[in-house]
C-alpha cells in the first residue's frame, strides 16, 4: 500500500496526541473537537496499517509503532516551527551564533551593535561569551570572536585588529607609577596568560619582578579591579576607551607589548550562509574603519 502523501492534519492530530496521552488534552491544543482529533488518529491508523495508541479506561498508551513515530514527528514539526518564526512581516530572518570573547563584546562589539541591527535588520544575531576557549561545532556557532595569534586547527582565521597589551590603573595608582621600575612596589593583576607580564617587562628593558597578584579568566574582570584600585592591569587599552575617557582609567606607561590580536573564526567545514558574509563584510569593515586615525 502507498504510504506517501500521508495527512499532514492527521500527523500533527496524532503528534499532539501522542505527547499529551489524551484526545481531549489534544483537541485542546489544535482548538479542534476531541472527535476530530480521535478521527484523524484513525484514519492515520488505516492508512499505515498499523494501532498508533492503546485505548485505555482511563486514557492513552502508545504502541510500539507509536513509540517509533513519535520522536520523527517531534523533530520534524519543531524544525518547521522554528523556520515559521523566522519570518515576519513578510521577511525571513535568519538566525546567526557568534561566540565572542567577553573584552571584545563589552569594550568594542556592544558599542557598534545598533549600527549592525541598521546595516543587516533581518538578521537575528545571537551572541554568547567565552573566556577564549570555544568549541565552534559544539555548541553551533557560525562564528567565534578570539585573542590569540590565529592559529587554530580546523578554523578559518581572518584578522580583526590587533591589541597591544598596556599598563592600566586607577588614577591613585598611576599617581605612583612613573617607570617601569615602580611596578614592583604594586600588586601585578595577572591574567591566564602567564607570559604577558615578562613579556611587557622585557620590552620596557627591565627585570621582571615577582608576580603574586590574583588571576582572571577574563581581562574585563580584571581591569575592573585595576579601576576599582586592587592593582595595575596589563590589557588592550582599545578594549577599554569608555574608562580611559571617563577618567577612571588610566593608562601611566607609554609601553606596549603585543602578544596577540583579535581574529574572526569559523570552522572550515561550515559553509557560508548569506548572513555570515554579511556579518562579516560589516565586521571587518568596522575594525578597517576604527583603525584609521582621526583627523
Amino acid at each position: 500500500m502507498a504510504r506517501t502523501h500521508l495527512p499532514l492534519n492527521a500527523l500533527r492530530a496524532f503528534e499532539c496526541a501522542a505527547r499529551h496521552l489524551s484526545f481531549t488534552l489534544a483537541a485542546a491544543e489544535l482548538s479542534v473537537t476531541q472527535a476530530a482529533v480521535s478521527q484523524q488518529v484513525r484514519g492515520l491508523e488505516a492508512r499505515l496499517g498499523v494501532s498508533l495508541f492503546r485505548r485505555l479506561p482511563r486514557g492513552l498508551a502508545l504502541t510500539d509503532e507509536g513509540l517509533a513515530l513519535l520522536p520523527v514527528l517531534v523533530d520534524a514539526f519543531g524544525r518547521i516551527e522554528s523556520v515559521i518564526q523566522q519570518f515576519d512581516n513578510g521577511h525571513f530572518f535568519e538566525v546567526l551564533s557568534v561566540g565572542v570573547v567577553g573584552t571584545f563584546a563589552v569594550g568594542w562589539l556592544i558599542p557598534r551593535l545598533r549600527l549592525f541591527r541598521d546595516s543587516c535588520p533581518f538578521i537575528d544575531l545571537r551572541l554568547m561569551t567565552h573566556n577564549n576557549v570555544v568549541d565552534l561545532a559544539a555548541e553551533g556557532l557560525d562564528f567565534a570572536i578570539r585573542f590569540g595569534d590565529g592559529n587554530w586547527p580546523g578554523l578559518q582565521a581572518e584578522a580583526l585588529m590587533d591589541a597591544p597589551l598596556c599598563v592600566l590603573c586607577a588614577p591613585a595608582v598611576a599617581a605612583r607609577v612613573r617607570r617601569p621600575q615602580d611596578l614592583a612596589h604594586e600588586t601585578l593583576l595577572r591574567s591566564y596568560r602567564a607570559e604577558d607580564w615578562p613579556g611587557w617587562f622585557a620590552a620596557a628593558g627591565v627585570d621582571c619582578p615577582a608576580i603574586r597578584g590574583p588571576v582572571f579568566d577574563s581581562s574585563r574582570l580584571m581591569v575592573e579591579a585595576a579601576v576599582q584600585g586592587a592593582g595595575v592591569a596589563l590589557a588592550p587599552s582599545s578594549m577599554f576607551e569608555r574608562e580611559l575617557q571617563e577618567g577612571r582609567l588610566v593608562r601611566p606607561l607609554g609601553i606596549s607589548v603585543a602578544t596577540g590580536s583579535y581574529w574572526l573564526t569559523r570552522l572550515r567545514s561550515r559553509p557560508v550562509s548569506p548572513a555570515m558574509a554579511l556579518f562579516r563584510d560589516w565586521l571587518l569593515a568596522q575594525a578597517a574603519a576604527a583603525a584609521l586615525p582621526a583627523g
